[in-house]
């Protein structure tokens, strides 16, 4: 499966990503506002991506893509959807390596990911979630056209994070 964008094209992470995957969940914003996932090495990585990111493909016809520039094939971030079961919408998500945020990756390919989902899935509605200190991301997702909806907490976790719903 593929979605492509002008400059980026969308794919579904493998176990041969792991090397990508580890530098990323190991960048210090994804630890700040993502949160730690003990991805210590590469077998961590490959092993995250077989359980926790792999297998949504299957189990709900889309998941989080690795993002790759067009130009150079060169691995740059994640944008997907994640269906989370305490929350009623399917949510959207990203995350870029430091050296290629600014450059407007992330919109795009969080906008493409966005039409794949309502016009190829038929998801009507979309939930974002973000720390409550990622102003950022928060700024990404109201040009998105999501809005500030309410805290939420993720189920046994006691750090509230904020809840956008698209308008």
């Amino acid at each position: 499966m593929l979605i492509e964008s002008e400059r980026l094209k969308l794919e579904e992470f493998t176990k041969n990503d792991a090397a990508f995957f580890y530098e990323l969940a190991n960048d210090p914003d994804w630890i700040k506002y993502i949160g730690n996932r003990n991805i210590n090495t590469l077998a961590d990585a490959e092993k995250y991506l077989e359980e926790k990111i792999i297998p949504s493909y299957t189990q709900h016809g889309f998941g989080f893509y690795i993002v790759k520039t067009k130009t150079d094939n060169c691995s740059i971030g994640m944008c997907g959807l994640i269906k989370r079961d305490w929350l009623d919408y399917v949510d959207i998500g990203y995350a870029f390596l430091k050296k290629f945020r600014g450059k407007g990756y992330a919109i795009e390919a969080s906008r493409v990911t966005k039409e794949f989902a309502k016009k190829e899935l038929s998801i009507h509605k979309l939930a974002a979630i973000t720390n409550v200190h990622n102003e950022r991301s928060g700024n990404l997702l109201e040009k998105l056209g999501f809005e500030y909806t309410r805290l939420v907490s993720y189920p046994n976790e006691e750090e509230k994070c904020k809840l956008y719903l698209e308008k």
